[in-house]
């Protein structure tokens, strides 16, 4: 069993991905907590978001960053599972690839890769900006165009977390997985290159 540390930094501006609704957490919240009591402190996260925006003058926008105690803006652990798990099904399809080598990936991911801490803070000097794009969607009433809203931390933003691996033979593709956020990052609108990042270090510890 290893441990490796990680620092990186975004290249790309990265989206937040918890919705604004307050709605939408009050209508979910008691089932959520009565499914999973655990989930408390990440309604608590959002929701003292939420209420930044439900006294701002300016409309909620449609995805937020969850905030810390001291109102700082972080990823959870599972963010970093769930881009592990993104990038490992991607690179399955090219050969040589140390991900072509895991079959149940994500039984892998899930059992034997655990990043740390909870909480994973995004470091920045800059303000917490916005960033608007349109959604396109095919309906039985024809093509509809609306407008999604997230708050965005701009490039240079920069996390240090760490990857405690229960088996060390995953360490060559976790170092993959890694090296593939140079391409595709974490967040909202992956796909047009939000959320790209490389690593500063990658540490044994």
């Amino acid at each position: 069993m290893k441990t490796l540390k990680i620092k990186a930094a975004f290249t790309e501006e990265i989206l937040g991905t918890c919705s604004s609704s307050p709605d939408l957490y009050e209508k979910y919240i008691v089932e959520k907590l009565e499914k999973n009591p655990n989930k408390s402190d990440e309604i608590d996260a959002v929701c003292s978001t939420l209420t930044e925006y439900e006294e701002a003058e300016t409309a909620a926008p449609q995805t937020v960053f969850p905030r810390t105690e001291d109102g700082l803006p972080f990823l959870y652990d599972y963010q970093i599972k769930g881009f592990f798990k993104d990038t490992c099904s991607a690179l399955r399809k090219v050969k040589g690839t140390e991900s072509s080598k895991i079959k149940a990936f994500k039984k892998e991911i899930d059992g034997l890769i655990f990043p740390k801490p909870r909480e994973i803070i995004i470091h920045t000097d800059e303000p917490i900006g916005f960033c608007s794009r349109p959604l396109r969607a095919s309906t039985p009433q024809g093509e509809r165009v609306s407008i999604a809203k997230s708050e965005a931390i701009g490039a240079g933003a920069w996390i240090e977390f760490e990857i405690m691996l229960m088996c060390d033979d995953h360490e060559k593709a976790v170092r993959e997985w890694l090296a593939y956020g140079e391409f595709r990052g974490i967040g909202q609108w992956r796909n047009s290159g939000k959320g790209r990042f490389t690593c500063d270090s990658i540490e044994t510890v």
